[in-house]
């Protein structure tokens, strides 16, 4: 739920501040760090940043409130960077996050933001991977922690993690946090911060709960806010009403694959069970699909979410809470399976389509005790929304959309000092594939996802066959939809 932010308690950035502060040679930071960030193409900051930036600069506590995309991880990591005393290899800045996949992404947007400043260390502490080798890592060393709060958690408990040193802690995706139950966790790891650190909390809401964390653990926060179009304008959304039943409701969801032909389409379920149930059913009609929910475990999630973000598979079925933190490009359909349970969930949920400027769909379908949250939407978006008839039942006597893509596992990966290129190189060539046959490639600890053309596996296969790494035979196989 949605509440009233005290303005009274915090400062907002002046906007003659914002004005000034639009292009990011304008601000204190280090020659190189401006170098790397006109290397990237960043011309001008983002609203958040803008806002933002200049306070954290300072050394002030800063709650940011923008969406997901809008250029926030920039704005503390460049925070971040700018303080660093790299004569020290102690923790000097920590960043908590709700998810394996989002600590991920914000440790590679760091790296690539001090890819210029010389001998900066950051350190990824998430569940899911062994402990040992990342003890090993603290032993060396670290001056920027991401992690997630659990396993944040645990290294402080053994003693293996020190922040007494740390100098700016982050919060990042605060209401996921504590959406997904982590605010014990949370509260124990600030707890092990020192009292006069810098506090950031960037979140896409502001909740009661976020409301009151930041009265807690923040000293007089600024508060940067961007306010948005709730769906981008970008995204075309779709309500149809559809019977109370789980067949018709299935039956439903497949008119909606069919007649928008997606290569890659979101659907939200409500529960675990709900989630599996759905993804079966639609196996079993012929339908590429896969399931993300809470019951699967680390390596069945990375391999679903490399699967659906390969374009490997045409459908994701998930439950809110799995889906949050995904490393996902924007996809080209999402379906609410079940009505979202609050305005900001469905807010969230569409979110997922109509990013970067593209154009995307989001259909809902409508049960007989929808009426009061849909009347809900239609005051959060400020207009009103028809309800439109399901497709003809005769699209489903059409084919069903094949996804273009199949994944390939190849044993190999950082430890033996590959990167994209090479694997590149190893499946092009003079006998090998075009470039155009060849997708997404993800480089892991020891092996290495690369997307290739349905139709071109078995060359693929072929050609790597072939070659060899560091004189050793290279394992390969096509991983199962």
């Amino acid at each position: 739920m949605e509440v009233d932010i005290p303005w009274r308690a915090l400062s907002v950035v002046p906007r003659d501040t914002i004005l000034k502060a639009k292009t990011f040679s304008s601000l204190s930071l280090q020659p190189e760090l401006l170098k790397n960030i006109e290397s990237l193409g960043y011309a001008e900051m983002t609203p958040i940043q803008a806002q933002g930036l200049p306070p954290i600069l300072l050394g002030k506590d800063v709650i940011g409130q923008a969406k997901t995309g809008s250029g926030k991880t920039a704005a503390f990591g460049l925070g971040i960077l700018a303080g660093l005393d790299t004569r020290s290899l102690q923790v000097q800045a920590l960043v908590l996050c709700p998810t394996r996949e989002l600590a991920d992404q914000v440790s590679k947007a760091i790296r690539q933001l001090a890819r210029m400043s010389p001998n900066v260390k950051i350190l990824t502490l998430c569940g899911g991977m062994p402990s040992r080798p990342q003890v090993k890592s603290l032993e060396h060393g670290a001056h920027v922690v991401v992690g997630t709060p659990g396993r944040v958690g645990k290294h402080l408990r053994t003693n293996k993690l020190n922040l007494e040193t740390l100098r700016i802690l982050v919060l990042d995706e605060g209401d996921r946090m504590l959406e997904m139950g982590f605010q014990e966790e949370v509260d124990a790891v600030i707890g092990k911060t020192p009292v006069g650190r810098q506090t950031l909390l960037f979140s896409a809401t502001y909740p009661r709960a976020i409301q009151s964390i930041a009265e807690k653990v923040m000293n007089e926060p600024v508060m940067a806010q961007v306010e948005s179009n709730p769906d981008g304008g970008n995204i075309q959304q779709l309500f149809c009403k559809c019977g109370g039943g789980d067949a018709e409701r299935l039956i439903a969801l497949r008119l909606l694959l069919q007649e928008q032909r997606a290569e890659s389409a979101l659907v939200f379920c409500s529960t675990k069970l709900e989630t599996q149930d759905v993804r079966d059913e639609l196996v079993g009609l012929g339908y590429s699909a896969v399931a993300l929910h809470g019951d699967l475990d680390q390596s069945e999630r990375d391999e679903t979410l490399v699967l659906f973000s390969n374009k490997s598979v045409s459908v994701l079925v998930a439950t809110d809470v799995a889906a949050r933190g995904l490393d996902i490009d924007s996809v080209d359909t999402v379906i609410n399976y079940r009505m979202a349970r609050d305005v900001e969930v469905h807010v969230h949920r569409i979110g997922r389509t109509g990013r970067a400027g593209s154009k995307g769909v989001a259909c809902t379908l409508l049960g007989t005790r929808d009426s009061s949250t849909m009347d809900e939407l239609e005051s959060h978006f400020g207009k009103t929304f028809q309800t439109k008839a399901l497709p003809p039942w005769k699209v489903l006597s059409s084919p069903i959309a094949i996804a273009p893509m199949a994944t390939l596992h190849i044993r190999m990966g950082k430890r033996q000092k590959v990167r994209a290129g090479n694997i590149l190189g190893l499946l092009t060539g003079k006998t090998g594939l075009q470039g155009d046959q060849i997708g997404k490639i993800s480089v892991c600890d020891n092996w290495t996802y690369a997307a290739v053309a349905r139709d071109a596996v078995d060359a693929a296969l072929k050609k790597i066959a072939t070659e060899t790494w560091k004189g050793k035979p290279i394992k390969a196989w096509r991983m199962k939809e």
